[in-house]
């Protein structure tokens, strides 16, 4: 993908298609999806400083915005879902980390489970990639996945905890 001059000058141009590619992170030459999530974590660490109202009204909105950011940059390319879009990985990365520990530790295990859920894609995640189309099914794939790793995220918290405590 890094290796195509026309498309880099497009997304470095334009900001529908700079956004949508996770500030450009989408243009790595393989991965483009780990590298848009590992693009997120900056931007997470920032919205940590925030409470957890003002960090749940912050993910909304990106994900809000990224049904329509992710489908203008689709629909401005031609191509359905471009590997190099990843504003859906920021998402998807922004809901893992609700209400995570704070902690690099965290940052990691949220990093990975996102990860592995994005690439593996469960039922129902896999069925939506295939069947819905433009921003929304760009993004819902990404918001399950998301969701899927926060549970786990969760739940590995919990268990840490009281088994710590004891």
């Amino acid at each position: 993908m890094a290796n195509d001059p026309e498309l880099n000058k497009t997304v470095m141009s334009s900001p529908v298609h700079f956004l949508a590619f996770g500030f450009g992170s989408g243009l790595a030459p393989f991965a483009p999806g780990t590298f848009g999530t590992l693009a997120a974590v900056p931007l997470y660490l920032l919205m940590t400083n925030f409470s957890l109202p003002i960090y749940l009204a912050m993910t909304f909105v990106a994900i809000i915005f990224g049904f329509w950011l992710c489908g203008k940059s689709s629909e401005m390319l031609g191509v359905h879902d471009h590997g190099g879009i990843v504003w859906d990985e920021f998402a998807g990365f922004f809901i893992t980390m609700i209400a995570a520990p704070q902690g690099w530790e965290w940052v990691l295990i949220g990093f990975a489970l996102f990860r592995l859920f994005d690439i593996w894609k469960p039922w129902p995640i896999r069925v939506i990639d295939k069947k819905v189309h433009g921003g929304i099914g760009i993004m819902m794939d990404d918001v399950l996945a998301g969701i899927y790793a926060l549970v786990i995220l969760q739940v590995i918290n919990l268990y840490y905890v009281e088994f710590f405590k004891n």
